[in-house]
Parts: C-alpha cells; structure tokens; sequence
C-alpha cells in the first residue's frame, strides 16, 4: 500500500505484508530522475521512517540511488539541512532496520538510505549493486583524467579503466569484504531472506543507554 504517492516521486514509500509481518517499506525510484534525493524525497523518507519507528513497525528499505540532487536551488533550499533529516530519523529508530541494495548506492545517499552506519542491523545487496563514493563514470573521469587526455584513443581508454572501476571497487563483493554489506544475495531469494532476518529480528529491543540522558533528540528541521 504506497501512501504519498503523487509527492517526491522518486522516493517511494508504503506498507507491505511479509510473512504475516506488517513492514514499512523506503525505496528509490529510479524511472523519476534517476532516483535521485531531493529535498521532497528527503521530508518524504524521514517522515515514513519516523512514522514506522513511532509505531513499531519494521523499515525495509531498497536502495538504487545515484546521490543527492545537486543545484543551485536545492543548495539554497537547503538539501543538506533536509537531507540530515533522513539520517537523524534512520539513526534514532530503534525498530527492525533491513536495507537491500539493489543497483546504484553512490557517495552521501547510500550513507543516509539505511546503512550499516546508521545502525542497520542487516544489510544485503544483490550481485547488480554497485557501491561507491560516486558513480564510475565520473569517478574515471577524474581519477584518470590525464592518462585519458593524453592518450590517442580516449574512448578505448575510458571503457577499460571504467571496467576496472566497477571489478575493484564498483560492486557488493568489495563492500561484503570491508563490512558494509553483510551477504550478498540471489534476486530470487529476497523474500525468503528478508522473511528470515525480520524473524530474527522481531523480538528485537534497543537501548540507548550510551547516550546521556536527554527529553527528546534534536531533529535537524
């Protein structure tokens, strides 16, 4: 059941059944602007996630997002301010947190959608993720720019250090060997495995006994 359907369109957000579970579900829609988060897509997420977390309702969350909206406007919108809200609401949610990396997961966007750092407590990625500070394209572009530039076949060039890009640091079995993606998995096994870990993970209860003790957290609005 998707709910704001017709606001921020390239996030997504809704409730699912899973096994007999209820689960909120964030995803990235990748037929609207790529997916990108923008200051929208930013409320939009927080505000779910923060919903779920109010009433104990598991967040799952699919990831295929090429980084947050670049511009003027939204520099002067404030993307970073709203931006921050996503990781604030992901971080204080005490609720069953499993993230799926489906395709694209680049730079501060994959930080903020429900990752290990923000205590995620499974994270899984099919073989098609790619995981990285920034897309290859312009990673390439940057880190070889003289040898392209210097070199007579700059296409050739491109395409080989571009293939290079994603066997070394572009893919989920580079993040799986650093930590940051727990398993990575078959397509057709993704229900039986998200069903699994919801399932371990539904007696689950956290506490912030790290922290001083505080009346409420000091949302970025």
């Amino acid at each position: 059941l998707e709910v704001h359907e017709l606001y921020a369109p390239s996030a997504v957000v809704g409730f699912a059944r899973l096994g007999g579970y209820t689960v909120g579900i964030v995803a990235n829609q990748p037929a609207v602007n790529a997916g990108v988060i923008d200051i929208d897509a930013s409320n939009k997420i927080a505000r779910f996630v923060r919903f779920c977390d109010s009433f104990n309702i598991p967040v799952i969350t699919l990831v295929d997002t090429p980084g947050f909206m670049p511009g003027i406007d939204q520099e002067h919108g404030g993307i970073i301010r709203h931006g921050a809200k996503i990781l604030h609401a992901y971080s204080e949610a005490t609720v069953p947190k499993i993230t799926l990396i489906m395709r694209k997961a680049y730079g501060g966007a994959y930080i903020a959608m429900g990752s290990q750092s923000l205590g995620s407590d499974v994270n899984v990625a099919w073989p098609t993720a790619e995981i990285a500070v920034m897309g290859p394209e312009g990673a390439v572009r940057i880190l070889y720019r003289k040898e392209i530039d210097s070199s007579p076949n700059r296409d050739q060039v491109i395409e080989q250090k571009l293939k290079e890009y994603r066997e070394v640091f572009a893919n989920p079995y580079r993040a799986a060997e650093l930590g940051y993606v727990d398993d990575v998995i078959d397509p057709a096994e993704t229900r039986r495995i998200l069903y699994k870990h919801l399932q371990i993970l539904k007696y689950k209860r956290e506490e912030h006994a790290m922290f001083l003790p505080r009346k409420h957290s000091n949302i970025p609005l």
